[in-house]
């Protein structure tokens, strides 16, 4: 009995794995594989090879839906829609991207703490490199 327990879980954790593969939605495979998703959390608690197995599904599946989206995009902009056109350059073209740009009054100068501050929220948002700033 315990062995066909354990010879099912493992037909249904392929069969997730797999399915993660091509659809990157966990609630979606659940449902299609009729595991309950409280289930393949406990399994992934359980199972370390598991969640290992499932994290690269989902890496791989994400990779697929996002090749299929950027298609759609091209053929968007083939299409001559605006939308999709405005959208790959902004996150394609530099002098379409957005810009940030701060700006102070003169007359003020910023005392040491001020500068650290700014300094280190600037690297924490990756606005400048680590370990690199620019001059306040």
């Amino acid at each position: 009995m315990a062995n066909a327990v354990i010879d099912r879980q493992i037909k249904e954790k392929s069969a997730i794995i797999e399915m993660l593969k091509k659809t990157p939605i966990i609630q979606i495979v659940c449902e299609r594989s009729n595991v309950a998703r409280a289930t393949y959390y406990r399994w992934r608690k359980e199972d370390p090879e598991f969640a290992k197995q499932t994290d690269e599904a989902l890496s791989q599946g994400t990779l697929i839906i996002n090749d299929l989206a950027e298609s759609k995009l091209i053929s968007s902009i083939q299409n001559q829609n605006m939308t999709g056109i405005i959208f790959w350059l902004k996150n394609h073209h530099p002098a379409y991207t957005p810009k940030l740009e701060l700006t102070r009054p003169q007359a003020e100068e910023l005392t040491e703490d001020q500068k650290k501050i700014i300094e280190r929220t600037l690297r924490l948002t990756g606005i400048t490199e680590s370990g690199r700033t620019e001059k306040i």
